[in-house]
This record gives C-alpha cells, structure tokens and sequence, in this order.
C-alpha cells in the first residue's frame, strides 16, 4: 500500500473549481447529483426517465453506473447482505449485476437527453479501466469514484491522468485511507477532488450516519467536501447543507417497488423533490455569514428601536436622574444608548411624562 503525507489542514487552503458552471466549494451553492445508478433495471425507457426525473427535481447532475458485470467481480463473488434483503432472494453478485448493465448503444441517448434537461451528465467507472475508456470516449467531464474502488489504486491511477474533477465517496474508510487516497491522485497530477463522506448501508439509519465526521473532513483536508446519503427522509440533508456541504449526491427511483437492489433505499420523485426544495432553503436560511442590517430591516429602526424618553412630570431646575427616564417607541429621537450623558443635567424648562429628551431641554 501506497502511504503518503498528510494532506494540508488549512482550511482557508482549499482550491475552488469547477464541475461544468458550477463553482464548487464549501459553504456555497451545493452541487447536487441524482444517483440514477442502477435502477434503471437495464432499460433505456427508465433511464430516460430518470434523467427527466432528476431535472424535475431541481438536480445539477445525474450520476449512472458504467460496467459490465464481468469487469466487476469473479464467479465467487457473493451478494451484500442489503442486497440479499432488497432483493429478498440469494443469486451470485455477477448474476445480479448482469441484469443491470447500461448498455453502450444507450449512452448517446442518455447524453442527449441530459443536454436537452441542462444536466450534467457522469458515470461511476464500477468497470475499471475499460469503463474509464468508454467514459473518456463519451467526453464525460468528471468522474465518481465509489466506495468499494477508494483503495483501488489502479482506478484512481487511471481516473487521475485524465485531468478531470473527481468525486471520492469514503464509506467503509477511516480517516488515513482518505488521506492515502487523496494524496495518490494529486500525484499523479489531479488537484480537482471532492471528497464525500458516506455511509455503507442501505438505507443508513441514524447512529450510523456520523455527520460530525463530516466536519472533520471539512477540517482536516484542503478538497471540498460533501455528503453521499443513504438516508431516509430530509434530516441529514439538511443538516448537511447547514453544515456547509460543497456537494451532495442520493439516490434516486421512478418506483420504490421496482425490482433491484436499490429502489428502496432511494427516493421517488415526491421524496427527492422535497429533499433538494430543503437543502436549497437551507443554504437561502443561512444566508450571509456577515452580521449586518438587512435592507428589509432599515424601515423598522426608526419605529421600533428605541428613543430617551421623560417618565413623569418634570420642573424647570431639576436634576435628571435614572429613574426620570426610559427607552420608548418609536427610535427616530436620542438613542438609548447615550442614557448616561444626560444622567445629572438640569432641566432649563418644565417637562411633560413620555416626551423625548432632547438636546435643547438643558442647561449648557
């Protein structure tokens, strides 16, 4: 295994890029990407409808699988227990995947279909190397890189050289498989990653989610990072958009009743909706990081602030003292801030309860 130094941890540090007009970094407009992955079932009708799927939704990208079952696995290869769970059947994993290859003959058709929606789109190389050709030959501008290939350093070679953003998801990794891998693709010349904190599981449930490992991402690496989730419901989402994510990715299907190992770990158009709606109210919510007054609020100073005010009834030689005054409505007189310059002063005419002080009711 290839071990390198440590990442810079500064995170004023980070490079900002971008994946097509998209400006991607942390705190920012989240990048988000609809994971159409498998669950097209092998069927251009469904892919396509996908793809108008995750335009629908409000999605800046969406994210295929390119593979073929035999580049992914052996003969020996068994299915993940989720799989087994989803599919509620046992079959060897090649079994599985050969039903759920994107043809070739398929892509030119996706691809126009993403242009036609403004979509960007990209794939998953789960193929190796001959998937990273086809891609390269589709001209795709940025590359996923899944969980299971993050210690696949012969993948991330070849991803690497082309130059191109690629997106890094590290579930089932720690810390320094992170850094390790982040390290070996900017050696390779490629300083354009994102890293994803992610959770193996699908779905994810709430202890397994470790959001605040997020954070020590965001901390600890000079790429941007976001979230890859396995969720249900918009809780995490938000939250990680609160957090600052720069990029966000789920799954998404036509039906969550449809046959295949990932229809019911992901969300229909009803639930992605609402959960894109929310991580972008989220970002417009947080707004600007300065403390500053709005300019929807400058019409409410003057009559909602406050103003010195006379509590009772004063004479002409009296005294001011903190008990003859106060702070009222509306704010368009002396600021209750400047209380104490009058404390003492002597009144050079008679006074009436709630009027305003002002500079002309005393003595020089």
């Amino acid at each position: 295994m290839i071990i390198l130094k440590k990442v810079k941890q500064e995170n004023n540090m980070k490079e900002v890029f971008k994946i097509g007009k998209f400006e991607i970094k942390e705190k920012g407009r989240v990048f988000i990407i609809a994971e159409a992955g498998v669950n097209h079932n092998g069927r251009l009708d469904l892919a396509l409808k996908l793809v108008d799927m995750a335009a629908d939704i409000g999605a800046d990208a969406v994210k295929f699988q390119t593979f073929q079952a035999e580049q992914v696995v052996t003969e020996e290869g068994k299915m993940a227990s989720y799989q087994e769970k989803n599919l509620r059947k046992k079959e060897s994993q090649r079994e599985m995947l050969k039903k759920l290859e994107l043809p070739v003959s398929f892509y030119p058709l996706i691809i126009k279909r993403c242009k036609e929606k403004g979509l960007i789109f990209f794939s998953t190389p789960q193929g190796g190397k001959k998937s990273v050709d086809l891609l390269e030959k589709l001209k795709v501008i940025v590359y996923k890189i899944d969980s299971g290939n993050l210690t696949n350093y012969i993948l991330l070679d070849k991803v690497a050289k082309t130059k191109k953003p690629i997106i890094v998801s590290t579930g089932m990794a720690n810390l320094k498989e992170v850094i390790n891998a982040i390290n070996f693709i900017k050696s390779r010349g490629n300083t354009k990653i994102i890293v994803l904190h992610c959770t193996t599981n699908y779905p994810a449930e709430a202890e397994e989610i470790d959001l605040a490992a997020m954070i020590t991402l965001m901390k600890k690496l000079d790429v941007p990072v976001g979230y890859s989730d396995h969720s249900e419901g918009n809780q995490v989402a938000i939250m990680s958009a609160t957090l600052g994510m720069a990029v966000y990715e789920f799954h998404i299907t036509l039906d969550k009743k449809l046959p295949g190992p990932d229809h019911i770990a992901s969300c229909d158009f009803a639930e992605a909706k609402k959960r894109i709606d929310s991580i972008r109210m989220a970002r417009i919510i947080l707004g600007d990081s300065r403390k500053q007054i709005r300019s929807i609020e400058k019409q409410y100073v003057k009559i909602v602030r406050r103003s010195l005010v006379y509590i009772r009834k004063l004479s002409k030689g009296q005294k001011i003292t903190f008990s003859d005054i106060d702070g009222k409505r509306p704010g368009n007189g002396i600021s209750t801030i400047n209380f104490e310059k009058y404390i003492g002063k002597t009144l050079k005419k008679n006074i009436l309860a709630d009027q305003q002080l002002k500079e002309s009711d005393f003595f020089k």
